[in-house]
């Protein structure tokens, strides 16, 4: 997979992006990451990315004119057909299935907005596809899409060690994941469920399924409508 980031912080995408998974994910050539400056993408000396808004109002507004040339650039040197993300409180909301299903793409860009917003004539023009993280608003789109992008990397075949890392995600069947416990076995005189220490795989699944299914219930209960209408 290939992914692409359009910013005006692009020292925030690509510190993150060097660290842990998606370092070993870039290592192993299952996925590339390139970051690109949107100020390369002006023509002007002071490289001006924004601009006041049309009607007047508080804030900026980030111009239409470097996003575009810097999307059609990327477009240009990959020759791909990007799927193309703004982040945006005004989205829809991200979930895990909408991760997988990006998953399953070869080429993200990812253009990350800041003040007030970008022209929204860029959105029409790139037919770029807003998605949200939650009902609350940052400064910048650069959080978010490292949200997003580690949530899709992490799913790509090869990228985590054990396989069954994303067999006990939260989200993956529709429930939240199950309790887990390492060593010692008894910490603050709290032992760790002897069902655990079975080595019996069968009953092991069936209490982590169990435990699952009793702590959505408990603190997401509106998930398990969701999982209902899936199955229906």
């Amino acid at each position: 997979m290939r992914i692409d980031v359009v910013t005006i912080f692009p020292e925030l995408i690509e510190n993150y992006t060097s660290a842990s998974i998606l370092k070993k994910a870039q290592e192993k050539n299952l996925v590339k990451i390139k970051v690109h400056n949107l100020r390369w993408f002006t023509l002007d000396r002071h490289q001006t990315v924004d601009d006041y808004p049309f009607g007047g109002g508080p804030g900026m507004v980030l111009k239409p004119e470097p996003i575009y040339r810097a999307v059609n650039f990327i477009r240009s040197y990959t020759r791909s057909v990007p799927r193309i993300i703004l982040p945006s409180p005004q989205g829809k909301v991200f979930h895990q299935k909408k991760a997988q299903e990006l998953a399953k793409e070869r080429h993200l860009l990812f253009i990350c907005g800041r003040y007030q917003g970008i022209d929204e004539r860029v959105l029409d023009l790139l037919q770029c596809e807003e998605i949200s993280i939650g009902d609350y608003v940052l400064s910048g789109g650069e959080l978010p899409t490292l949200v997003i992008i580690e949530a899709v990397v992490r799913l790509i075949p090869g990228v985590l060690g054990d396989g069954e890392s994303i067999e006990y995600d939260s989200f993956t069947d529709g429930l939240l994941g199950p309790p887990q416990f390492t060593r010692p076995r008894v910490f603050q005189n709290l032992s760790v469920p002897q069902v655990l220490l079975s080595g019996n795989h069968q009953l092991i699944a069936k209490w982590r399924y169990e435990k699952a299914l009793e702590k959505t219930k408990k603190v997401r209960p509106e998930l398990l409508n969701l999982v209902k209408k899936e199955k229906e």
